[in-house]
């Protein structure tokens, strides 16, 4: 009976271990930092699709939208930040709330489908917003834009989607060098950030969006690549975006992966580790 019962005993703290560190992760990721890896191409070059990194959640105070969602299709798992902290959804306000600053790297909810979105934050409550030939208007004044080189990569699969990169200089077989205009741009901050262009379509030239109150506008930094608030929420974009819907602030990478996983760490690119966002 002995032996019985200290088998017992094991299997019965290794279960109270594994709940308080899930208990300890949960309360981490709810309060403190979220990690975020980058599934998409929109926030070339700033963001590269496998960058890894931990979102700071202390950055603009807390919401429902800090609360986790645990979302793995492959287990039929989804349980979203509204189905644990929904209570506090509805009023746009926050626990210890700051202000985000124009040229903000940061993660939010999608107001519509919940999804995690991480995009620059270019419009403030009250501005005005415009894109014209690719250019950005805020407030009636165009930003500052200077041509800097051109952005080159690979044309291969990237990430676990496989997603092929878009090139301004055509068809590129399997590869080749896929290459995009670069430009440094300069909010009217003094935020500095490097942008990219593939071509003139729709999105480089919008009418005038008027940032509500409690709202905000964002971006991405890969111009002709990002699904962002430029495009209605009805027609698949973003739109504006509640102070309430913000996670956290995204300031460094931790480290980078160019294969299919980021388990794969012979591919993790060596300039990426700590490397600040800007």
């Amino acid at each position: 009976m002995a032996a019985k019962e200290k088998t017992g005993n094991a299997f019965v703290e290794t279960i109270k271990t594994i709940v308080y560190a899930l208990v300890i992760a949960g309360i981490f990721r709810t309060l403190f930092f979220q990690p975020f890896w980058i599934p998409s191409g929109s926030m070339k070059e700033t963001l590269l699709i496998g960058d890894f990194l931990f979102v700071n959640k202390m950055a603009y105070g807390y919401s429902y939208a800090s609360c986790p969602s645990v979302i793995i299709p492959r287990f039929g798992v989804n349980i979203d930040a509204k189905d644990i902290c929904g209570v506090f959804d509805g009023d746009n306000k926050r626990l210890f709330g700051s202000e985000p600053e124009r040229g903000d790297v940061a993660v939010f909810r999608h107001p519509v489908s919940g999804r995690d979105y991480i995009k620059r934050l270019i419009g403030l409550p009250g501005d005005t917003v415009q894109v014209t030939q690719g250019v950005i208007s805020i407030n009636g004044t165009p930003v500052e834009l200077r041509d800097d080189g051109v952005f080159e990569e690979a044309m291969e699969r990237q990430g676990p989607q496989g997603m092929r990169p878009r090139c301004e200089n055509g068809a590129i077989g399997e590869g080749g060098i896929c290459m995009k205009s670069r430009q440094i741009e300069t909010l009217p901050n003094g935020v500095e950030h490097a942008i990219l262009n593939i071509g003139d379509q729709a999105s480089d030239n919008t009418g005038v969006y008027t940032v509500p109150d409690g709202q905000y506008f964002f971006m991405g930094d890969n111009r002709d690549n990002s699904a962002d608030s430029r495009l209605a929420q009805q027609a698949g974009g973003v739109g504006f975006v509640p102070f309430e819907n913000l996670i956290g602030r995204a300031d460094r990478i931790v480290f980078s992966s160019g294969g299919r996983s980021m388990l794969f760490f012979w591919t993790w690119r060596s300039d990426r580790f700590f490397k600040a966002i800007k």
